[in-house]
């Protein structure tokens, strides 16, 4: 398991390398979504940090907090983290979930997070704040996606 910010700081040297720039609420989503395929695919979380589901959808609270500064802004800095090396298997995730996930707008991993049947959707209360989102959830809803016929 890693750091959050050492997943998110992997996503930001991928759209440095193809030219593009990731905001904090792509950012957010993208960790989120990188851990749920881990989940899913190797029932091995690929983070330590918990994720909550807030209004607007799941949210990684330490990664969040080192990121929020730039508002809607483009992330032109790596973040802190002590861990920012990923063994190779978690290096390939990260890259193929960019390839999938990382042109899309925040709005648009904001929808497919929210969407029916997912874990957010699963333990967000209206009006609440804070509420945990289990891994075995998230395990299981990413499983769920692996193991649908293409």
């Amino acid at each position: 398991m890693r750091d959050s910010a050492a997943v998110a700081n992997h996503f930001l040297g991928l759209a440095r390398a193809s030219g593009k720039t990731l905001t904090p609420m792509q950012l957010l989503k993208l960790v989120y979504i990188a851990h749920g395929w881990s989940l899913g695919l190797y029932g091995l979380p690929l983070i330590r940090d918990e994720v909550q589901a807030w209004q607007y959808g799941p949210v990684i609270p330490q990664l969040y907090n080192r990121i929020r500064n730039y508002r809607s802004m483009p992330i032109t800095h790596d973040i802190r983290s002590f861990d920012n090396d990923l063994s190779p298997r978690e290096a390939d995730l990260v890259r193929q979930v960019f390839q999938i996930y990382g042109d899309k707008s925040g709005p648009e991993l904001s929808r497919i997070t929210h969407a029916e049947g997912t874990p957010w959707r699963k333990t967000y209360v209206p009006g609440s704040f804070g509420l945990t989102i289990p891994n075995d959830l998230i395990e299981d809803h990413y499983k769920r996606l692996a193991d649908r016929p293409a």
